[in-house]
């Protein structure tokens, strides 16, 4: 048996038009601009998400790092298991934002089980089999205190017949939004739990996928693990989770848990929009100043990655501009010499920042925080 998907009241309602129309909106944005500033807000969109899943699960890799180890650098300043986790996990969300437009796509465990695998085949071992349901039990601690179980998973004997409900529910179409089905299906899966570890990546790597193959923005518009990794939004996460009790209960109103969702999506949503009108602004300032300071029109590319993200390194300002190991170099070390980029680091290992005489009138729109509201007071207000 899973949770019955609850019905909406008129406050969801209104939070779920409000959702509707920032992503409506932002999509017209990113087809009304196919430049490079949306190619790179995309890249930076999934470093965002890989970044924050993983923090959830204790695997701390900075936004700018997972770029940094998405783009194939290797001199990278974090561990061997961070490294791993990061790229594996990268991996599994490339091949999940490449089926949403899969013709004839549908779910099976089989399917489950090597996302599992690719998720955890790096840590497959006889008591921890990745891509294989769990043969024993599994228990999720209290964060606050590791030795009391804040849930104990379903027994493991009933794992393939719950999962088996579960694909098929997640074949059968229903009349719930596909932002409220994603939702249902993140909690349907870690609360059965069905493998030894890796459970709350997979859950998450799920909502992202059903969210994806809706078809209303490109892949990487499309998550909220981003808003989830954030340190207050996780421990809400973890309290909304507990409050389904210490074991499985599918018989019980999850209305909650909607809301939950619903504010995340909401409130990601406002978070992307405003990333890229910034984005936008950014570039065109910049569009701007190179005009006017005679720079070759392609080092924008450089100098926006400078501007909102804090660095760039030259590997991705070359692929960025199709530009040959020369050039790049080239052009990063007049940026330098005029004062625009300032380098840090050494041979492989270097990045550029901010230098001394970077336009400040575009450093001051790329660091103005964004402000996000509370979709419910206004849904009610």
């Amino acid at each position: 048996m899973l949770y019955p998907t609850p019905r909406l009241n008129d406050a969801d309602q209104k939070v779920l038009a409000g959702i509707e129309d920032m992503r409506q909106e932002l999509r017209h944005q990113i087809q009304a601009n196919p430049g490079k500033w949306p190619h790179g807000l995309r890249k930076y969109l999934t470093a965002d998400a890989v970044a924050a899943s993983n923090s959830i699960e204790g695997f701390r890799v900075s936004t700018v790092d997972v770029q940094d180890l998405m783009d194939g650098e290797r001199d990278v300043d974090v561990s061997d298991e961070n490294r791993e986790e990061t790229l594996a996990y990268q991996r599994m969300m490339t091949y999940v934002q490449s089926l949403h437009d899969a013709a004839d796509f549908s779910f099976s465990k089989g399917f489950l089980n090597a996302l599992h695998w690719m998720l955890q085949g790096h840590r497959h071992t006889q008591r921890k089999p990745a891509g294989q349901w769990r043969a024993g039990p599994v228990f999720v601690t209290d964060p606050r205190d590791p030795s009391i179980a804040a849930y104990t998973a379903p027994d493991a004997a009933g794992v393939p017949d719950l999962a088996e409900e579960l694909v098929a529910w997640l074949n059968t179409q229903d009349d719930a939004h596909p932002l409220v089905r994603a939702a249902m299906a993140h909690l349907h899966l870690v609360s059965i739990h069905p493998w030894a570890d890796g459970n709350g990546r997979m859950s998450r790597s799920l909502q992202t996928l059903l969210i994806a193959r809706e078809g209303v923005l490109a892949p990487e518009f499309s998550s909220i693990e981003a808003w989830l990794g954030r340190p207050g939004n996780t421990w809400e996460y973890y309290k909304e989770l507990q409050r389904r009790g210490p074991v499985y209960r599918p018989d019980q109103d999850v209305a909650s848990w909607i809301r939950f969702n619903l504010t995340a999506y909401h409130q990601q949503a406002q978070t992307v929009r405003n990333r890229a009108a910034r984005s936008a602004t950014v570039w065109g300032l910049l569009l701007a100043f190179t005009d006017s300071a005679d720079l070759d029109e392609r080092v924008i590319s450089a100098l926006h990655d400078v501007a909102v993200v804090g660095r760039i390194r030259r590997a991705r300002y070359e692929q960025a501009e199709g530009l040959t190991l020369q050039q790049a170099q080239r052009d990063l070390r007049d940026l330098v010499a005029a004062g625009l980029l300032e380098p840090v680091g050494r041979t492989r290992a270097r990045f550029y920042t901010v230098g001394p005489r970077f336009p400040e009138r575009v450093l001051a729109v790329a660091r103005t925080p964004m402000t996000l509201t509370a979709p419910y007071s206004d849904a009610v207000g």
